[in-house]
């Protein structure tokens, strides 16, 4: 008895996370794997019916599909490199800076904190018509169409790709200050004894050894630019003409829109795995070039 109050004190603890898990977590996961298999509407869900892998097959064919999953690649090919490379930037620069690192730290971070509808909002009134923005692109020679910048095919996924941009930098930037900060002084003193101007000692000692925070970014931007939503939901509701629309956004057209719960989490499986396999792909050849 004592043997078994002894083991069953650990559990106890961890039990309401077990339960949690299993109820918001777990059971949601297998149940829309299953969901996936089937005809299931919310409108009728007592007239489900088990299809196999029709759903499956029928993406082949879906052309909205394809266009979501094309404006998902452009939206994280064009965003992640800018801001690893942005964020690798000025963490360098707010390292080296003697005087007022926790205002520029602060000052950078600072749009990543603000609620992403907020942000939204306010780009929604930079990127219309009259807004700031684009003024000033016309004023570049950049033409953003009578309507705005939001409501032209053309510039509406690359505008939302910007605010993405200026969202994100601070976020990385921060973590790539701490792994620049954790290289010992002692490397840039000898670099600095050997002669080593400011590029050299960027490219062969800070570059090199915060590679695994590099890794770390481009997985963690890639999984956070396939699940890109609100931001399409609040600017541009997927248009125009799909030119926003995400494989994100398109689940949840399908799930609460046109109520294809089975559909809709068939879909949400394949973009899963097309995470994962873009995940384990960057980790391997980032290792490999590594070795």
């Amino acid at each position: 008895m004592k043997l078994l109050r002894t083991t069953s004190h650990p559990f106890a603890f961890i039990l309401p996370w077990i339960i949690i898990f299993s109820v918001f977590w777990a059971y949601p996961i297998v149940y829309s794997f299953y969901l996936s298999f089937t005809d299931y509407s919310l409108l009728s869900p007592e007239k489900a019916q088990w299809i196999g892998i029709e759903n499956y097959s029928a993406m082949l064919n879906d052309d909205t599909f394809r266009l979501a999953l094309k404006n998902t690649l452009i939206f994280c090919i064009g965003t992640i490199p800018v801001i690893t490379a942005l964020a690798i930037l000025f963490a360098n620069a707010i390292h080296q800076a003697s005087r007022f690192q926790s205002f520029f730290r602060s000052a950078i971070f600072l749009p990543s904190i603000i609620s992403v509808t907020v942000l939204s909002l306010i780009f929604v009134q930079l990127y219309s018509q009259d807004g700031y923005i684009s003024f000033l692109a016309r004023l570049t020679g950049i033409q953003t169409g009578p309507e705005g910048i939001l409501l032209s095919e053309k510039t509406a996924l690359a505008g939302i790709m910007g605010m993405d941009i200026f969202i994100g930098t601070g976020y990385f930037c921060i973590l790539f200050l701490a792994a620049i900060k954790n290289i010992s002084v002692e490397l840039y003193e000898s670099a600095d004894i050997a002669g080593a101007g400011s590029w050299q000692k960027f490219r062969y000692i800070t570059l090199p050894l915060i590679r695994p925070m590099i890794l770390f970014s481009i997985v963690i931007g890639t999984i956070k630019g396939f699940q890109i939503f609100t931001e399409m939901y609040i600017m541009t509701k997927g248009g125009p003409l799909h030119s926003t629309t995400t494989v994100i956004y398109y689940v949840y057209e399908l799930a609460f829109r046109d109520f294809r719960m089975g559909y809709a989490s068939a879909v949400a499986y394949i973009l899963l795995i097309i995470m994962g396999l873009l995940a384990w792909l960057q980790i391997g050849i980032l290792n490999k070039n590594d070795t």
